[in-house]
């Protein structure tokens, strides 16, 4: 049994039709927001030839953009399977079917049974899992060089609407809920294991940080 309690519930927040929309806005303009703001940290801590892991990435633009900046091969573990199809034709328009494996499942659970990468990907997904601290340190576990982490910024304001937010889903009878996890607690737990923050930046709800191995290279 997955340790996300309401894993199949995703399906009903992330669906076929928002990842369809997702590649679209991609092939248009790129990555934007605080995906390229992620995208671009952790491009700096060295990308050439490095293998991507990414938690919860949806229909994969995030990876598409990094192996077209010089990645070699990505991984992606997905709770909901809705991102499929659209993710299937997003890479092979680009030519990069051969180079992306595509995993559905509970990131935590699979963890011990994926290969480490150089770089692991957690964009705007620990605030979906209620047990930060689990899939913190499976991310960690599996990451060779550097770990990039986009999670809400942990305020009042965010915690409000975020509130609001999981009262419609509970009138809907849903369980899925967002969290705002503890994001000092988040980064201790990743520096502890041997990372030093590269990136930090903070807008009005999402924070963006990157953190490498202190010794600054692959292993």
């Amino acid at each position: 049994m997955s340790r996300c309690c309401y894993a199949d519930e995703y399906g009903q927040h992330f669906t076929a039709g928002a990842a369809r929309r997702q590649a679209r806005r991609f092939q248009r303009r790129g990555l934007r927001g605080t995906a390229r703001t992620l995208a671009d940290g952790i491009e700096r801590t060295g990308l050439a030839d490095a293998s991507v892991l990414e938690v919860g990435g949806g229909v994969g633009d995030l990876q598409a953009h990094l192996l077209l900046a010089g990645a070699v091969r990505t991984t992606n573990v997905e709770l909901s399977p809705n991102a499929e199809a659209a993710a299937e034709h997003l890479f092979s328009t680009l030519g990069l079917a051969d180079r992306v494996d595509r995993r559905v499942g509970d990131f935590v659970e699979e963890a011990v049974q994926l290969p480490a990468a150089d770089l692991v990907v957690l964009h705007r997904v620990i605030c979906c899992y209620p047990d930060w601290g689990a899939m913190t340190g499976a991310a960690v576990e599996r990451t060779r060089h550097a770990i990039g982490i986009t999670i809400p910024v942990d305020r009042r304001r965010t915690r409000a609407v975020i509130a609001v937010g999981n009262r419609y889903l509970a009138l809907r009878g849903l369980h899925f809920r967002a969290y705002v996890h503890p994001a000092a607690a988040v980064i201790d737990v990743i520096e502890r294991a041997g990372f030093e923050v590269v990136l930090d930046r903070s807008g009005l709800v999402w924070r963006t940080v990157v953190l490498q191995r202190c010794n600054g290279t692959h292993t």
